[in-house]
């Protein structure tokens, strides 16, 4: 039998066939995919082949093989650091939800996924969510980022998951697709998706006042289908994100405006770090490109984790 994977708990995995029909699964022995060390070896949205095998009184699905992805979604585990977590697969679209406070979402994590999103050519979508509770200041940092990430190409749409304001045109984005829905917990995913489908009634938690972080409120991936014709995968909250096996020398071909500026530098393999006739550089130097998106570019190059204490623009 053949279907979709549904939900994931880490040892259980409900699989959805061509007919409807649900089927609570389980991985056959170790099973390991090729060249990926990853804690979960099977994620939401990948298709899969299974048997069904009797279990005392009920009928179980076995996974037995696992189909080519066309992409997916990786992150490097927590406290884990040789090892990965697939957060998602076969997507058609991510929605990386963004909030300039209660929690704050700093322009290392936003740029950090879209790298990986890059590298994995998955198209993101940057929601920009409760702008109805926005100060005038973070109104103009909304405006700023907005700016920095429309000129690269980004689809940037200013949201309130509250109000209701332009989800609508995150429906019509949705229609026919496969979208994902990440960023920090209490960035308001789950209370996203009920608006746009109110009967799942998927649950939501406010935020801790104490250290301005969501509750964890989704503790599974989980995809759904919607009365629209879409399909959503909800996924828990991502505190970092750690980029998984990339090359010095690739992280810059997953920032766009690097990638368009590369066949400038005098040297084929700059770094755009001391080079000398850089042509990032010198946009830099030009205010071509953001300060903010070479500072995370230098992070990742060199290995660092995301400094959680920096503001908008990356003063202490």
């Amino acid at each position: 039998m053949i279907g979709l994977v549904y939900k994931s708990t880490g040892s259980w995995y409900t699989v959805k066939t061509e007919d409807g029909t649900q089927y609570e699964c389980r991985i056959k022995g170790k099973f390991r995919i090729k060249g990926i060390k990853s804690t979960n070896p099977i994620s939401v949205g990948d298709k899969v082949e299974f048997n069904l095998e009797t279990l005392g009184d009920e009928t179980v699905g076995v996974i037995h093989e696992i189909h080519d992805r066309k992409n997916y979604i990786i992150r490097k585990s927590v406290n884990l650091s040789k090892r990965t977590h697939i957060i998602a697969a076969n997507l058609d679209q991510v929605f990386l939800l963004v909030t300039l406070s209660n929690p704050p979402t700093f322009p290392s994590f936003i740029d950090r996924f879209l790298v990986t999103a890059e590298a994995y050519d998955i198209t993101t979508v940057l929601l920009f969510n409760k702008v109805d509770s926005y100060t005038e200041e973070e109104i103009m940092e909304a405006k700023y980022l907005t700016a920095v990430y429309r000129k690269i190409g980004y689809e940037c749409i200013e949201i309130s998951g509250t109000t209701g304001k332009n989800v609508d045109q995150v429906k019509d984005l949705m229609i026919g697709k496969v979208s994902m829905f990440s960023g920090h917990s209490g960035v308001g995913k789950s209370t996203l998706i009920n608006v746009l489908e109110p009967g799942l009634d998927l649950k939501t938690a406010s935020i801790s006042e104490q250290h301005k972080q969501g509750q964890h409120t989704t503790t599974f991936a989980e995809m759904f289908d919607l009365s629209f014709g879409a399909s959503i995968i909800d996924t828990p909250g991502i505190k970092g994100f750690g980029i998984v096996d990339m090359e010095k020398e690739e992280v810059g071909d997953y920032f766009p405006e690097f990638f368009a500026l590369k066949q400038y530098c005098k040297f084929n393999n700059c770094l755009h770090v001391d080079e000398p006739k850089c042509a990032v550089k010198e946009a830099l130097d030009n205010d071509k490109i953001a300060w903010s998106r070479y500072r995370s570019y230098l992070q990742i190059l060199e290995g660092e984790e995301e400094n959680y204490r920096t503001d908008i623009y990356g003063e202490e």
